[in-house]
């Protein structure tokens, strides 16, 4: 079978280049070696190449002019210890690909974005089926008549969190803004900053005969956002990208604080919940263009990435409070 998969014909002299290279200098069996790595290829291969286009796409300006730089450099390095020929063309890739996307946002660190595409790439192998998300032990009932209420959250970028609340069932509007600063701060570029105390969040304007509080917070939970990064969402990073809770009353407070206790005893998540449950004390609306962004904007890479995904997953797992 190593023969077969090692042969250096046209169809595996990449990945052989890749390994043998690597092999030749641990000086260790070359065939254990690209056994090991042939797996790790054919396992990853196809999503480090699609994560890593996204990230280019996204945030070219930043990731290709290092792609460039490291992969020059380290062709050098690798020629220079003696690898050529498809092993350096390898190698060489292997590296510059790793840098990309670093230097695209990504991190090396635990729970960084590296990290977590080795873990995602790995779960659905041997991951049991996805149980039900909970519904919150406590909650208030459906109102007996129809009205209007109030619930303001933050979950990291807005873009996504306004997209997914604009699309539930019940919810009668959904504004993107700033909560937690003062209102000489709550501009888009001064936010952005992490200093203001501010973090990007929704107004959610709903009908509690339709959809109770706790629902809401359901999904917010379960489809807008990740409650266990702390200060971050995905490739955005700082105070500004917290994950929070603004409750308005005494009723939005009792019933966020047991339903984050009662997730964390349950161990819904991997990791224990970072959210924030904090009185609210003000809203200011985004700038216009930031408004319904990802309903004008869904071809935007952002949104393709981070934001088009989560409308995926209400769909797909919350038809029957889905909205079109």
């Amino acid at each position: 079978m190593s023969s077969l998969l090692f042969e250096r014909s046209s169809d595996d002299r990449l990945i052989a280049g890749v390994c043998g290279g690597i092999a030749a200098r641990l000086a260790v069996d070359a065939t254990l070696v690209r056994l090991v790595f042939a797996i790790l290829a054919l396992a990853g291969g196809a999503g480090i190449l699609v994560y890593l286009a996204l990230w280019i796409y996204a945030r070219g300006r930043r990731a290709l002019p290092a792609a460039i730089l490291f992969a020059v450099a380290s062709a050098a390095i690798l020629f220079a210890l003696g690898l050529s020929g498809t092993e350096l063309l390898g190698s060489t890739l292997l590296v510059a690909g790793l840098v990309t996307v670093l230097a695209a946002g990504g991190s090396l660190r635990p729970g960084g974005s590296v990290p977590r595409l080795g873990v995602a790439l790995l779960i659905p192998l041997s991951a049991p089926a996805a149980q039900p998300f909970p519904d919150p032990a406590v909650d208030a009932s459906l109102s007996a008549s129809k009205g209007s209420e109030t619930a303001v959250l933050a979950g990291g970028c807005f873009w996504g969190v306004e997209a997914v609340f604009d699309h539930l069932k019940g919810v009668k509007s959904v504004v993107a803004g700033f909560s937690g600063g003062s209102k000489s701060t709550a501009h888009y570029e001064t936010v952005s900053t992490g200093s203001t105390g501010h973090a990007e969040s929704v107004k959610i304007t709903y009908d509690p005969s339709r959809i109770t509080y706790g629902q809401l917070l359901k999904i917010f939970f379960s489809v807008a956002h990740d409650p266990t990064e702390l200060n971050r969402q995905g490739p955005d990073e700082g105070t500004q990208y917290r994950s929070a809770i603004f409750y308005v009353n005494a009723e939005q407070k009792k019933v966020a604080e047991a339903y984050v206790q009662q997730l964390d005893q349950a161990g819904v998540f991997r990791h224990p919940i970072v959210t924030q449950v904090a009185p609210f004390q003000a809203f200011y609306a985004a700038e216009d263009y930031h408004q319904r962004f990802v309903e004008k904007n869904p071809t935007y890479p952002y949104v393709v990435y981070n934001d088009l995904p989560k409308l995926g997953h209400l769909k797909k797992q919350y038809p029957d409070l889905y909205r079109r």
